[in-house]
């Protein structure tokens, strides 16, 4: 029982680390010293300097400079923590402001707790990394220089008051006792070398790991990301649902009102005026070919046949292909990794949607579209020439876009000077889910 104990804390502390490991913590240990004095003394002076002039307003700004300090510092501590232990810490967000204006900047991080947790690490962790730096120091070169005593030992004076490791330990004045004595403890010092400097390691992360990361407030966070994009998604079912029903009140289902009238007068003058019936079937003709125009332009901008057959390339070739402003292509998608289906169907949204607001509101001459994939993401990008203006606020369907792609986790930005040109671009998880531009951010 007690050697298997002995086996579990000597893997768990590390003992068997290799060379390279073992450096890579002293080093990270070592290192820590001056970024922890540079907290120390950026914590404690921001801290003391802002609450000092709090009555004169001076305070607010000065704190908040601090604080903002105390994360850049906080971030190297998490990334050398991460580096060292080859393990990812759990998320860390902060508050951001969501508003111009100094002051919108500045009280989210008065008022975000895991920036005076920053502020606290930078505390507290002095007096702890202080002592790893110092022990590991001490420990790795205390260790050689024992190991190598007999390269030195003959340098040092043995007068009659000189007491060595062999006198305290066998009671002996002997120098080659001595040697061998303080060469063997430079030799243990430095095989448990590994073992000490992996002990700090895991209490320095400790620290890390309890005051650099807000695991729960990401999960909060997340948790309000989720609610925000099943409230989107369903604004934004609603809105298609409305606007189908529009689409069908106004365009075919009339046009069929129109072809059931037709076809009841066509009845009655089949005998009796078949000239004029001639003339009522041909309206009717007419109708029914309008009417089938209608319900093919309503289902391509639900799912066309076209993206579900030959995918989102050809999609979108053929919408780019129905609009009457010329377009300009390039889509670069990945071979033999087909895209899923809430991706394709948003992105072709996207397209379809924004080339629909070119030709009916931008009084442009020429469009682009760019669609292509970035690591995780799927970027689409449309650019036309025309007189811009165009926002979110204004309707033109995109806030509907708008809502469509927060439900995926994905991202809208519409940038439309007065004079043109206007640029949608569109961000898409390639998972259908990612990170919001949100309140907290990492």
């Amino acid at each position: 029982m007690t050697a298997t104990t002995s086996a579990d804390v000597t893997t768990n502390l590390g003992v068997h680390a290799t060379g390279p490991r073992c450096l890579r913590e002293a080093g990270y240990l070592l290192v820590g010293l001056p970024l922890a004095v540079a907290a120390f003394l950026v914590s404690v002076a921001g801290l003391a300097t802002g609450m000092g002039t709090l009555v004169v307003w001076l305070g607010f700004p000065i704190l908040a400079l601090s604080l903002r300090a105390c994360r850049a510092l906080a971030a190297l501590e998490r990334r050398a923590t991460a580096a060292a232990t080859g393990r990812e810490l759990p998320p860390c967000l902060y508050r951001v402001a969501l508003g111009p204006g100094r002051t919108t900047r500045l009280l989210p991080q008065l008022r975000d707790p895991q920036s005076w947790r920053d502020l606290l690490h930078a505390v507290l962790g002095f007096p702890l990394r202080l002592a790893a730096a110092v022990i590991t120091l001490s420990w790795g070169l205390g260790g050689l220089g024992a190991l190598l005593s007999v390269t030195w030992f003959w340098a040092v004076p043995h007068g009659n008051s000189y007491r060595g490791l062999a006198d305290l330990v066998a009671g002996s004045r002997s120098p080659a006792l001595d040697v061998a004595i303080t060469t063997a403890l430079g030799a243990l010092l430095l095989l448990t070398f590994p073992l000490v400097t992996r002990g700090l390691v895991v209490v320095r992360a400790a620290m890390a790991r309890g005051l650099l990361t807000n695991q729960t407030a990401a999960l909060r966070a997340r948790t309000s990301e989720l609610t925000a994009a099943r409230r989107a998604a369903v604004d934004a079912e609603a809105r298609t649902l409305r606007r189908v029903e529009r689409d069908l009140h106004d365009g075919p289902q009339q046009r069929l009102v129109r072809l059931d009238m037709d076809l009841e007068g066509i009845g009655r003058r089949l005998d009796d005026d078949p000239g004029r019936a001639r003339t009522l079937l041909a309206e009717a003709l007419v109708q029914n070919r309008e009417a089938l125009a209608e319900l093919r332009a309503l289902s391509r901008g639900i799912a066309p046949p076209i993206l579900a057959d030959r995918g989102l390339a050809e999609a979108i070739t053929a919408a780019a292909g129905r609009c009457p402003v010329p377009v300009t292509l390039d889509i670069d998608l990945p071979d033999g990794a087909p895209l899923s289906a809430a991706v394709e169907n948003t992105a072709y949204f996207v397209v379809t949607e924004a080339l629909t607001n070119v030709a009916k509101h931008a009084a442009a001459t020429r469009a682009s579209v760019m669609v292509g994939v970035d690591g995780d993401r799927v970027t689409v990008q449309v650019a036309d020439d025309g007189r811009g203006g165009a926002h979110p606020g204004k309707g033109h369907g995109l806030s509907g876009l708008a809502d469509r792609l927060t439900s995926i986790e994905g991202h809208l930005d519409v940038t439309s000077p007065v004079s043109g040109p206007t640029v949608l671009t569109a961000d898409i998880p390639l998972a259908g889910v990612g990170p919001s531009r949100d309140r907290m951010v990492r």
